[in-house]
């Protein structure tokens, strides 16, 4: 265990990133997840309509290029959060693992060498309720990810595969784009405009109000 512990932080020593501990965080309740997809209404809100409604209340993560690869666009959630650099053991671990309408968030420290998530990992989130993912990195199977019906907004795309060494963290807080994404607290919204955050009980105020 200490020396995965040293080898998974020696990672991130190239990268302006923070050195978490290690992690186990147990997933959020599905009964929160719930309720934040409920926070949306009966319709879908657009980020633009949101950041209108919302203001100051709402984080913005900063416009890095983001692109679009999967089958839908417009998606949201709950934050699940992966922290990864040229391996995504954690991330395959992740969406292995019941989704309950969360997005996985993964940061891979923008790296542009590597794609972090493909078809038969996108494939795998959806068949087990994951929303979508927003990747702080590169996807691969560009063709065939348009097919699959799950959200995949990332920075661009890199045919070469992760390696398998068994690093990265699980439901850590991680930081890019100006934006803290924490697990189990905050919810995120992802649509062809950008993508905003807010917590979770932002998103319930807004329903009731709303109703």
């Amino acid at each position: 265990a200490t020396s995965a512990y040293r080898r998974t932080h020696r990672q991130f020593a190239c990268l302006d990133l923070p050195r978490p501990a290690l992690s186990r965080t147990c997933s959020p309740r599905p009964s929160m997840a719930t309720s934040a997809r409920a926070a949306l209404g009966r319709g879908w809100r657009a980020t633009a309509d949101l950041c209108d409604l919302l203001g100051d209340r709402l984080r913005y993560v900063d416009c890095l290029g983001w692109r679009d690869f999967g089958g839908i666009q417009r998606f949201c959630g709950p934050v699940a959060t992966v922290q990864c650099m040229e391996d995504n053991t954690q991330v395959k671990a992740a969406v292995a693992e019941a989704g309950h309408g969360r997005v996985l968030v993964i940061h891979a420290g923008g790296c542009r060498t590597r794609a972090v998530v493909g078809d038969q990992i996108a494939k795998l989130a959806e068949q087990n309720g994951w929303a979508g993912f927003l990747v702080n990195g590169c996807v691969r199977d560009a063709v065939e990810l348009a097919n699959v019906p799950v959200g995949v907004k990332a920075l661009g795309t890199h045919p070469r595969k992760t390696e398998k060494r068994g690093d990265g963290l699980r439901d850590v807080p991680v930081t890019f784009g100006g934006v803290t994404f924490v697990p189990g607290q905050d919810f995120v919204v992802c649509d062809e405009d950008g993508v905003v955050v807010g917590e979770l009980a932002l998103f319930d105020e807004e329903q009731q109000a709303a109703t």
